[in-house]
């Protein structure tokens, strides 16, 4: 997994509308890139939306947002067009960008293992540097996670 220190890495997306989104176009601000399992499903609408709710909050510190799951284009504008996030959603079905920052990882659930997303938030400086990774993400309070750092 990235780690604090580390350089924002190089990738290209597809964002909801199916234009590219690069890493090289996202420096120069400080960036959040969280990622989530699943576009909506319960635990990623209630991150995802905290976030949302509490945009010009994390917007007047500076942040710029994207979210990056291993939905299809077409879920994510799906995802994105029912709650009117105001920003982008990356998809990363190939899990290219996911397996980059190092969050396809094994999980547990009730007993059973598998391959998945490990919900995890990166925060990059304006020069591209990780500053802080969030492992344990509480959903509900998302936003509040990222502004108290």
């Amino acid at each position: 997994m990235l780690k604090v220190g580390d350089q924002l890495p190089n990738f290209e997306g597809i964002n909801q509308e199916g234009e590219t989104v690069t890493s090289s176009a996202l420096k120069g601000k400080k960036l959040v890139i969280f990622f989530y399992p699943q576009a909506n499903t319960p635990t990623c609408t209630v991150e995802a939306c905290n976030l949302s709710d509490n945009y010009s909050h994390l917007e007047k510190a500076g942040f710029q947002l994207l979210g990056i799951s291993g939905d299809s284009v077409k879920k994510q504008k799906n995802f994105h067009s029912k709650f009117a996030f105001p920003y982008d959603l990356i998809a990363d079905e190939n899990h290219d960008i996911i397996e980059k920052f190092g969050v396809w990882q094994e999980k547990t659930t009730f007993g059973k293992t598998y391959m998945g997303i490990v919900r995890t938030t990166f925060i990059f400086d304006k020069n591209g540097i990780c500053s802080r990774v969030i492992e344990k993400v509480t959903s509900k309070t998302a936003a509040e996670q990222i502004l108290e750092g």
